[in-house]
């Protein structure tokens, strides 16, 4: 069987709740043809971890990529190395985010310098930044090539990151060969510096009046005067899939390349801690996902739940290339044929703001933290306190909090075992879940 083209087109800081005729019509063509995951969530809401899970097919505490700034690790074999020896050729373009070391004076610092071949994941083609968000803005940037040397791009950055893969796709893969191309788009994410989103200036005016997703509404956040803008950047981004569907069309190979389309993590515009992510709220980690070929065709809605841990095996069975043993997330192209097949939850590790875990249930959203302040200072504990749980079915948008409710003892008892059973299934030793201290309202 001819082995296809697989391309993974990766935004970041997208929430679900995005894709839609109105904002993302080229997104929606795609959905028509493949299916579309209505119940996807990331593994991990941050940047880094999120990618390096990816890269790596584990968790990201069995990698020690648990907050940004921690390198890929040398020992864990890249996701490129087994396209590289199953004689796809592989490319990478734009944020990596996987090559710096935060630890001052430690290790290698490149979040505005090229990224070294070493530490470029095996990818054969390189147009990309480790820290994109430092090396661009909206507007204009540069990224380098896999020799270490700097492009500048002038324009939207959106536009030119997708630029370099229409680059790719016309002018430098091996033809002979099939190809796995690994597009990471920065937007929509805020610009740090700037500290806000930026979106495409000719279109932000146009969504000055977008409606606001509900489980926003009732807290306070930034997300009046950002979102425009986050919905701006979000219809560009759908622009540049369109170019870059239109360029596979013309080159003859659209009907031999499977697209996924996904983002890292959601965004809760300040609502649930002081910035945009590391929280377990759907706003943060329920993600969009969709698959155009490679068996996911028909226009079908997934109901069932998946996860980020999940892309490694799915993207490695599409190419026909043996999952390896390591591996923790499920390979859907299993479930196509099985529709009585379907998970108990997926499971998020959450760092940075905190060091806590979470499952996502058709119906509950359940969530412990460690004591500590922060999620720097440890990535796992012993002990964990009981933190949120959410009926979902009663409550979507996540209002009120009933960890403390005694009415819904039973299902936190439930839930606090399927937690810890897959906490341990990450080589996490178990822990002590002990009820909460404090009743969080939001």
């Amino acid at each position: 069987m001819k082995q296809k083209n697989i391309i993974f087109y990766f935004s970041d800081q997208q929430r679900w709740d995005t894709i839609n005729e109105e904002v993302t019509p080229n997104l929606c063509k795609l959905a028509q043809e493949g299916v579309k995951f209505e119940n996807n969530f990331t593994c991990q809401p941050v940047c880094g971890p999120a990618r390096a899970c990816i890269q790596t097919g584990v968790y990201a505490t069995q990698c020690g990529c648990y907050y940004n700034g921690i390198p890929l690790p040398n020992d864990i074999t890249p996701l490129a190395h087994y396209f590289n020896e199953a004689g796809y050729e592989t490319a990478y373009i734009g944020k990596w985010h996987l090559a710096s070391d935060r630890l001052p004076g430690i290790g290698l610092h490149c979040e505005k310098t090229a990224v070294p071949k070493e530490k470029q994941g095996e990818y054969q083609y390189w147009r990309a930044a480790d820290v994109l968000e430092f090396t661009s803005h909206g507007y204009d940037g540069y990224v380098f090539d896999g020799d270490g040397n700097k492009i500048d791009f002038k324009g939207y950055r959106a536009d030119c990151i997708n630029d370099f893969a229409l680059e790719y796709l016309e002018k430098n893969r091996n033809k002979e060969k099939p190809f796995f191309m690994f597009i990471s788009q920065l937007e929509p994410h805020h610009q740090n510096d700037h500290h806000c989103y930026e979106g495409y200036k000719e279109t932000v005016d146009k969504y000055k009046d977008y409606p606001l997703p509900d489980d926003l509404t009732f807290l306070k956040g930034d997300y009046e005067k950002c979102y425009p803008d986050y919905i701006s950047a979000i219809n560009r981004l759908d622009y540049n899939v369109g170019r870059l569907v239109d360029k596979l069309k013309e080159l003859g190979i659209y009907d031999d390349t499977i697209i996924i389309y996904t983002s890292d993590h959601g965004s809760h515009f300040k609502t649930r801690n002081p910035e945009y992510k590391r929280s377990c709220h759907e706003s943060a980690t329920h993600t969009p996902l969709i698959i155009k070929g490679g068996g996911f065709e028909g226009g079908k809605n997934e109901t069932r739940l998946s996860s980020l841990i999940d892309m490694p095996p799915t993207l490695l069975s599409m190419a026909g290339i043996p999952i390896p043993p390591t591996y923790m997330g499920v390979d859907l192209t299993k479930q196509i044929d099985n529709p009585d097949e379907k998970r108990d939850c997926v499971f998020m590790q959450i760092s940075e703001s905190q060091c806590g875990r979470a499952i996502r249930t058709d119906r509950f959203k359940y969530a412990v933290r460690s004591i500590g302040i922060t999620g720097y200072v440890h990535h796992t504990a012993k002990p964990y306190f009981e933190d949120y749980l959410y009926d979902l079915e009663k409550d979507p948008i996540e209002k009120h909090n009933l960890i403390k409710d005694p009415k819904y003892a039973k299902v936190r008892e439930e839930l606090k075992y399927m937690l810890i059973k897959q906490m341990t299934n990450a080589q996490e030793e178990a822990p002590v879940i002990l009820p909460a201290i404090i009743s969080r309202r939001k």
